[in-house]
């Protein structure tokens, strides 16, 4: 048998909509925030990853990625049909939504056997450990975000 962590996000840019904290409005294409990218916040002091205007209210809202809080999905997790927290948000103004998986992921077999440059927004990657002797799936990804308050 072969086991296999997965999930680790090699990548530091997230995709998904968002939908206003106060009107409800859903943007129409998907956001983009990068970890490696800061801007000043709008009001006050401090910096964040993301600050948006709504199209519909005008308001502004923002989003900032808060590193080590995540962790890879393993599988264990995998076969108890358990999630695993990869990113923690902190959501002013905005709520996020669909998550679009997008960019390069990687997955690593307990042999150590490492592939990187996973590409998931086709739902699917398959390939073979040789040094474990098995193959090696990720199939129908799927996200949820969760308030953490």
């Amino acid at each position: 048998m072969c086991t296999t962590t997965l999930y680790q996000y090699s990548s530091t840019e997230i995709s998904f909509q968002l939908k206003c904290g106060h009107c409800g409005e859903i943007t129409q294409k998907e956001t983009y925030v990068s970890l490696v990218e800061t801007v000043p916040l709008p009001i006050g002091k401090g910096h964040t990853h993301l600050v948006q205007k709504c199209k519909f209210c005008g308001r502004d809202g923002t989003i900032t990625m808060i590193t080590g809080r995540g962790r890879p999905l393993t599988h264990a997790d995998s076969e108890a049909a358990k999630s695993a927290p990869l990113m923690l948000f902190e959501c002013r103004g905005f709520e996020p939504l669909d998550y679009v998986f997008r960019g390069e992921w990687e997955a690593k077999s307990l042999e150590g056997t490492k592939f990187e440059g996973i590409d998931l927004s086709g739902d699917e990657f398959a390939e073979y450990d040789e040094k474990g002797e098995c193959p090696v799936m990720v199939s129908k990804p799927s996200a949820t975000f969760n308030v953490v308050r």
